[in-house]
């Protein structure tokens, strides 16, 4: 089998084989005298599921986990791609909690929180749990303006208030959509003047786009099915 027939057949160039080969993405491929590459059919399933992974979870992900199918390490590939769909689901939930403070008129309170309903400070390490982002990340936007917390009189930490965590959350959940900081402060700005309908807007966008990445994830995983049941034939696997 040619190279440039399974480059056609998934809509890629020969050169994204050649980049695939060379990650440690597919089996070794052995090459004909006259130096060129001889691929087989579970080379070509190889490649049409990093196509197809690619596309709901991404190549840092497909990395890690087709050198682990390759070395036969079935069930350590499957519960890297299971921890990356509870991460998508994380980010949905995430998202829908800032869609739903979007909808609130009371950017003051958490009361849907209970541990943390009679609290009216927060640290930074609760304010990265609850808006499911870095601690870098937040002081990043600190830096830019965007988020402005108190610090305490003795010691100087800082001191997230409950409207800092929302706020936090609706930076998050635009950035995913613009990633321009500019349009964030667009956005932040509009909703200091109680004009939320294109905060909105960004979040239901960031909704759908989790939506389509469900489906690409599942598309994927279907093709890894069918990638597992060629190696388990080939390698004489049970997983």
């Amino acid at each position: 089998m040619k190279g440039i027939e399974i480059a056609k057949k998934l809509n890629i160039s020969t050169s994204a084989l050649r980049h695939y080969e060379s990650w440690g993405l597919v089996p070794e491929i052995e090459r004909a005298k006259n130096g060129y590459r001889i691929y087989t059919s579970e080379h070509e399933t190889y490649f049409e599921c990093i196509r197809a992974l690619n596309a709901g979870f991404g190549m840092d992900l497909v990395k890690k986990v087709m050198p682990l199918i390759i070395n036969g390490e079935i069930h350590d590939a499957l519960w890297l791609i299971n921890k990356a769909q509870v991460g998508l689901y994380t980010e949905k939930e995430t998202v829908q909690k800032t869609v739903e403070i979007l909808d609130s008129k009371n950017f003051t309170e958490l009361t849907d929180i209970p541990k943390y309903r009679n609290k009216n400070y927060f640290t930074i390490g609760e304010v990265a749990k609850e808006a499911n982002v870095s601690a870098s990340s937040i002081r990043h936007w600190e830096k830019e303006g965007l988020i402005k917390p108190e610090r305490h009189k003795e010691s100087g930490f800082r001191m997230y208030c409950p409207s800092d965590i929302k706020r936090v959350l609706i930076i998050r959940t635009v950035q995913r959509v613009v990633y321009s900081l500019e349009i964030v402060r667009e956005v932040l700005s509009d909703i200091d003047k109680n004009n939320v309908v294109q905060a909105k807007e960004m979040a239901l966008r960031s909704l759908q786009y989790i939506d389509y990445a469900l489906v690409a994830q599942v598309r994927g995983i279907a093709t890894l099915q069918t990638l597992l049941d060629v190696v388990s034939k080939e390698q004489h696997l049970n997983y």
